[in-house]
């Protein structure tokens, strides 16, 4: 394949990549329901004000870390535990920009850790859906709670800073990147969510789309961070209802303290 100058291909980039933004970007409210979602979905109007207990103050120990996570029997099928991590993690995600809030966007989404290094217990599960490739990677961690509120104000403003602005790969590939807010159900002692997309073209020219929700959910002293991604169709409700599950989970553990599991 042959390539024009370095000027003339980003702009021919950004400009591909932002017609096929316009044209794949539907909307988040009209995507199929996933074959195990059977719940009535979230309201997105539901106030942000409203919210649950959170239990004892003290920290979570790491077996109950362990016990709060979501799991592939939780979703049923196709979801089964991951196989590793999918090629388009370093291909598309490993990206530069030139704003610092949208670099810092790109970091987490690679990293998949909004909060940095957790201060204490963590556990972690990884999914892979079989219909569709998508992943999901879900985290339970301890970080200072006025950490993780200053983080999830950051990611509530993403969409006016950085609602769309371009992105070059490792490799050198353009990508068109696209973030809207994610509604989320009121669980929790704070929340945030976002759906990021990124369009471009392999050095082949083939389209590539890819897209990825980030959620993350404090619930006292420990936050839930999940991520789900994919090059196909990746659900909302799936994110969502994952959020609203594992908050439940952790809130009810956290009213255990710190017993022993």
């Amino acid at each position: 394949m042959t390539h024009p100058p370095a000027t003339r291909a980003l702009l021919a980039s950004a400009l591909s990549v932002t017609a096929l933004l316009a044209t794949a970007g539907c909307s988040i409210d009209d995507e199929p329901r996933p074959r195990w979602f059977s719940a009535s979905p979230p309201a997105s109007g539901a106030s942000p004000a409203v919210e649950q207990p959170s239990g004892s103050g003290a920290a979570l120990t790491e077996a109950q870390a362990r016990a709060a996570l979501v799991t592939e029997a939780d979703l049923g099928e196709p979801w089964t535990p991951s196989r590793g991590a999918r090629t388009w993690r370093d291909g598309l995600l490993k990206a530069s920009t030139q704003d610092q809030d949208c670099q810092r966007l790109l970091d987490v989404l690679y990293t998949e850790e909004p909060f940095g290094t957790p201060k204490g217990p963590q556990a972690t599960s990884a999914l892979d859906d079989g219909d569709t490739d998508a992943q999901l990677r879900y985290r339970v961690a301890a970080h200072p709670p006025a950490d993780v509120d200053r983080t999830l104000d950051w990611m509530k403003s993403l969409p006016g800073r950085c609602g769309e602005f371009t992105a070059t790969t490792t490799r050198g590939g353009v990508q068109g990147v696209e973030v809207r807010n994610l509604p989320l159900p009121p669980v929790g002692d704070a929340r945030q969510a976002l759906r990021v997309m990124l369009a471009g073209e392999t050095e082949e020219g083939e389209l590539t789309y890819l897209t990825m929700d980030l959620a993350a959910v404090r619930v006292g002293e420990e936050a839930i961070t999940l991520t789900n991604a994919g090059l196909d169709e990746v659900y909302a409700e799936v994110t969502q209802q994952t959020a609203q599950l594992g908050t439940q989970r952790l809130t009810e553990i956290r009213k255990q303290g710190r017993a022993q599991i």
